[in-house]
Formats: structure tokens, sequence, C-alpha cells
């Protein structure tokens, strides 16, 4: 028992849980469906017989703007006004104070009142119809813009457009008003005629404008012209300058251009005359080479010679040594001072040889004097012609014959002894000493010569 007892009690907990939560969630949906909720550009209106009134007499009315409410749909009713502007489009035809018919198109923005008697007042006209708005707001704004288009001229329509869009606004603002409509904005965007007043109006402005408009374009050609006259005038003086410094770089490049051409032409002048200086050294070498060897050459002839004419006397000696022996015993002494002679006088010669060769192999004064005693018997003969060309000669004094010949030959010698010293002044080379040097050389050599012959001689006879 105790055991069904207790399963019914919890079968019966179960039970009010579950009926709890299904009364719950019933309640949950209905509330969900009898909440409204208004977006942030509408109003919510609520009527019905729980919904208070501020007005007496009228009928029962709750409004909510950007809120939401708990609607009985058995008990109560509810309109959704929109708080959104509209946009209202209107053409009006009229006659301007001056007789002229005249086309102006409008635009206007209207607007339900955010506050609650606007949103009563309106609904109250307008709540099942939306587009009643507009239309209402168009009727009412037409009107007006006949009665002002009939009281201006087409000239003051034109240019005082935003005051009489003002003036509308302000004269149907307050009957809007009524209606719980606000006027955002009103404008007059165009206005038109058929018959082209409006455009003729304009015309002499627009002709002075457009004259205007030529004459400041013709200025501005010719400031633009006279301003690139100025530009080309200045890009001539420029370039001028330009092609001034270019001609003076370039003179600059070209006088440095011929310096180095001067500097590399003078650099490769002294390079070929260090180059035939060299070549000179060279030649002079050669020629030294040359002497000395032309020198040991005519030696080692003498030498060959002298050695084969010895070879030679030899030769005859011994065959007359046998011949003359007694002879030459006889002639011993005689001999032997020849014999002394001659190996002087070819010793001495021989000397003259070397000293001659080593001459011209140090100093190039050796070859002036051999060219200087090539040339002497030329200068002899020179000089001879000029004594030859006396025809007579009277010598007043003396002592005879005698005398006038020892005058002549000191006169002769005196003249020679000049040329000798003015070719040694001229050239430095003394005449008069390489004649006696030669001289004593030769006669040397003809003594050692002698002398060699002699003793080969005695030689053969011993």
């Amino acid at each position: 028992m105790d055991v069904l007892t207790t399963g019914g009690t919890l079968a019966l907990i179960v039970g009010l849980l579950v009926a709890a939560v299904l009364i719950g969630t019933v309640g949950l949906l209905i509330m969900r469906a009898w909440t409204k909720v208004a977006r942030a550009d509408e109003a919510l209106v609520v009527t019905g017989k729980s919904s208070r009134s501020d007005v007496p007499g009228s009928r029962p009315k709750q409004v909510i703007v950007n809120g939401r409410a708990l609607v009985n749909p058995i008990r109560q009713r509810h309109e959704i006004i929109s708080l959104r502007s509209r946009q209202v489009l209107m053409t009006v035809t009229a006659q301007s104070h001056d007789n002229v018919t005249i086309n102006a198109e409008a635009v206007a923005l209207v607007k339900i009142g955010s506050s609650v008697e606007d949103v009563k007042a309106a609904s109250e006209r307008f709540a099942s119809q939306d587009n009643a708005v507009v239309e209402y707001t168009q009727d009412q704004l037409e009107g007006a813009l006949r009665g002002l288009m009939a009281q201006q001229t087409v000239i003051q329509l034109m240019r005082d457009r935003q005051k009489f869009s003002d003036e509308i606004s302000e004269s149907i603002s307050p009957e809007l008003q009524t209606q719980g409509l606000l006027l955002d904005s009103f404008q007059i965007r165009e206005i038109t005629d058929d018959s082209g007043y409006i455009s003729s109006l304009g015309a002499p402005e627009i002709e002075a404008k457009r004259q205007a408009a030529e004459i400041a374009a013709t200025n501005a050609e010719r400031a633009i012209a006279k301003e690139r006259i100025a530009n080309q005038e200045q890009n001539l003086i420029e370039e001028t300058e330009y092609d001034s410094n270019q001609a003076a770089a370039t003179s600059r490049v070209g006088q440095a251009r011929a310096q180095a051409e001067q500097a590399e032409a003078l650099a490769g002048e002294k390079a070929r005359q260090e180059v035939l200086g060299q070549r000179a050294e060279n030649r002079q070498a050669e020629l030294d080479a040359e002497v000395k060897r032309v020198a040991d050459a005519d030696l080692y002839k003498q030498q060959k010679r002298a050695d084969a004419e010895a070879y030679e006397r030899t030769k005859a000696a011994e065959a007359e040594a046998l011949v003359a022996e007694s002879e030459a015993r006889a002639r011993l002494r005689r001999s032997e001072a020849e014999a002394t002679a001659i190996r002087e006088e070819g010793e001495a010669k021989a000397a003259a040889i070397r000293a001659e060769a080593e001459a011209l192999r140090e100093n190039q004064e050796a070859v002036l004097a051999r060219e200087a005693l090539a040339v002497l018997p030329q200068l002899m003969e020179s000089f001879a012609a000029g004594y030859a060309n006396i025809g007579s000669m009277t010598l007043i004094g003396g002592s005879g014959d005698s005398g006038a010949s020892k005058h002549f030959d000191g006169e002769s010698s005196v003249a020679l002894a000049g040329v000798f010293k003015s070719v040694e002044a001229a050239t430095g080379i003394d005449l008069g000493s390489i004649l006696q040097a030669k001289v004593q050389g030769t006669a040397m050599g003809e003594a050692l010569a002698e002398s060699n012959h002699t003793g080969t001689g005695v030689d053969q006879e011993r």
C-alpha cells in the first residue's frame, strides 16, 4: 500500500509539472502573439475598452512610439503608423502676376510627427490609408503654390525662388500640423513656360555674358600668347646661354685636347730624341769599336807582315850567313849599332801606332787628327799655290842671295806656322805636334825594322 501511495504521489507531481509546463508554454505563446513592437520609424496606436483617452468624449486610445505594448485581440485593436518621410512630387500650371502661363515643378518631404498628439491626429485621418498622406499634402501644396505664383512676376519667381519656397512652407505648415503632419522641406525644382518667354528673358544677359566670355577668352588667349612669347624668349635666352656654355666647354675641351696632343707630341719628340741620342751613343760605340777593330787589324797585319818579312829575311840570312859569316864578324859593331837604331825606330813606330789606336779608341780627337792629316796635303797645296802666284820679289837690304832666300824661307815658315795655329784654334788639333810625332814614329819604326833585318842577316852569317 505504501508503494502504491508513493507511486500515485509521484504521478500526481509529474502530472502537475507537465500541466504547469504546458500552461507556461501556452501563456508564453499567447504573450508572444499579443505583444506588439513598434520599430524606430513607427508608432503603435492601440484602441479598445482598456485603453485610456486623454480627450473626454473621444475613443480610448494608447500611442506607443519606439516601444511595445500587450494587445488583447479580443478586446483591443492596434494600428502601425509609419513615421518615415514621404516624397511628394507636383507640377503646377498657373498664370503669374504679369499674365504669363508658367509651369512649376516642386518636391516636398512630409512626415507624421513623432509626438503623441501628432500621431493621434494623423491616426484619426490616415490610419488605414497611408497613401492619403501624400495625396492630402500634394493638394494642399499645389493650392498654396498656385496662389503665390499668381502674386509674383516671372522675374521675381526666377530670382527669388528660395524665398518663394520658404513662403509656401510657412503658409502651409500650420494647416498640415492640424493633421499631425510636418513639412520637412519644400523646393521648387524648375519653372518653365510653353511660349519661350522665360528663355527670352535671359537672352540679353546671355548675349552679354557670351560677349564677356568671348572677351575674357580673347584676353586669356592674348595673355596665353604673351606668356608663350615670353616663355619662348626665355627659352631662347636659356638656349643661347646653353649653346654659349656648350661652346665654351667645347673650346675648353679642345684646348685641353690640344694641350694633351701637344704634350703627347712633345713627349714623343723627347722620346724620339732620346732614342736618337741612344742610337748616336750606340753608333759612337760602334764607331769606337770599329776604329779599335781597324786599329787592331792594322796592327795585326803589320805584325804578320813583319813576321813574314822577318821569316823571309831569316831564310835569306841563313842562306847568306854561310857566305858572309866572316864579313859579318868584321862589321859586328856597326851592325849592332844599326840594329839598335832600327829596333828603337821600330819600337817608336809601334808605340806611335799603338798610341794612335788608343787615341782613336778613347777620344775623337784622334779621328779629327787623322782627318786633318788627310787634308794636310790639300792644305799645303793651297798654301804653296799662294806663293806660286808671286811673280817676282825684290828684297831691299840683306846680304845677297843667301839673305833673300833665308828671309823668304823665314816668311814661309811663319806663314805655315800661322796656318797650323789657325787650325789648332778652330779644331784644337796641333798639326805640328802630330807631324813631329808621326815623323819620329816613322823613323823609329824604320830603324827597328832595319835593326831586325840587320840582326837577321848577322844571325844568318853566323
